[in-house]
């Protein structure tokens, strides 16, 4: 079957490992369904996979692509949801221990087909395009649990959005703007700024900038170029949610401030397959549509590729049948 795939792990030129060809057909086993994909969206994850991060070399060749949308055999339509959980595991997927991601330990959805245990398929709303739904598995599931289940803020306080207009920080602006916070955003261009208005940020500043006033949480995906702003900007209380590091992880703590003015540090991973339902219910209730910033067919990864590597998005990557 066609796939994108990694050949092996490569640290230094991620890109040089893509492959966009050949797989053999999965085998479905015991407990497994195989979707036909439609969809599938590009997450960092896919670039930290073709360096090696978070798989063994031994599970190489990998099909690349954690989210996809598509079609189970029956004709049903389904969103994956991409955490695989040990067998028996009872209790919030992200906290197992032995769970993984696909293309961590099972291949991919840059394929004609994946196979995922049955209980990793969600019906897709019909107010939903595959697209657009290939987009919720972990950018959207990501922000989604940051902002409603780990940051506890109430409609009318106020958020801020560090990095404009990668995957989970449009999802957190949209989701945001839709549940009533006043949104803030910091971006690194006007361009980038604008993207983030147009979605629904109330103000966009650039990247470090004194805010008018401090803020109730802070959504952090960056890491060590934001850091510090982040722990500054925050109100005594506050809280910082964290799901990435994608500048870097070793970021000065800022302990005094933390423990001083009472501030909170939550750590957030993808979510679970009950907040990703209620995620597609919730897109599908507000109407909310995902910013996608590219749309290619299958045959172009590579393209999508590299966008990402160069940190050129404008919302998520999206490849299509």
């Amino acid at each position: 079957m066609f796939a994108v795939y990694a050949s092996a792990p490569n640290a230094e030129k991620p890109l040089e490992s893509l492959v966009v060809g050949e797989r053999p057909d999965p085998e479905v086993p015991e407990g497994w369904v195989r979707v036909a994909v439609k969809a599938a969206s590009l997450n960092m994850h896919d670039l930290w996979t073709l360096r090696g991060v978070g798989i063994k070399p031994e599970q190489f060749p990998m099909i690349l692509g954690c989210d996809g949308a598509g079609v189970l055999d029956d004709g049903t339509e389904v969103v994956l949801h991409a955490v695989v959980n040990a067998p028996g595991w009872q209790g919030d997927d992200t906290l197992d221990p032995k769970r993984t991601l696909l293309t961590e330990k099972h291949q991919g959805t840059f394929a004609d087909y994946v196979i995922v245990p049955k209980r990793n398929v969600i019906p897709k709303p019909a107010g939903l395009s595959f697209s657009e739904a290939a987009t919720m598995g972990t950018a959207w599931l990501t922000a989604y649990r940051m902002l409603f289940v780990k940051s506890g803020l109430r409609p009318g306080q106020t958020m801020l959005v560090q990095g404009a207009s990668g995957g989970v920080s449009t999802a957190l602006i949209q989701l945001g703007r839709a549940a009533g916070f006043r949104v803030w955003v910091t971006g690194r261009s006007e361009e980038k700024r604008a993207l983030a208005t147009g979605l629904g940020a109330h103000q966009a500043f650039e990247s470090g900038a004194r805010l008018p006033e401090r803020v109730d949480a802070v959504f952090e995906t960056v890491g060590k170029a934001t850091w510090s702003h982040s722990v500054k900007s925050l109100k005594p209380g506050g809280i910082i949610v964290v799901s990435g590091s994608t500048s870097g992880p070793d970021a000065h703590a800022e302990l005094q401030r933390v423990f001083f003015l009472q501030l909170r540090i939550a750590g957030s991973t993808m979510g679970t397959r009950d907040e990703l339902a209620d995620l597609l219910s919730y897109v599908d209730l507000k109407g909310i549509k995902p910013q996608i910033g590219q749309e290619l067919p299958f045959e172009r990864a590579e393209e999508g590729f590299k966008s990402m590597f160069e940190g050129d998005t404008a919302g998520k990557i999206v490849f299509t049948k």
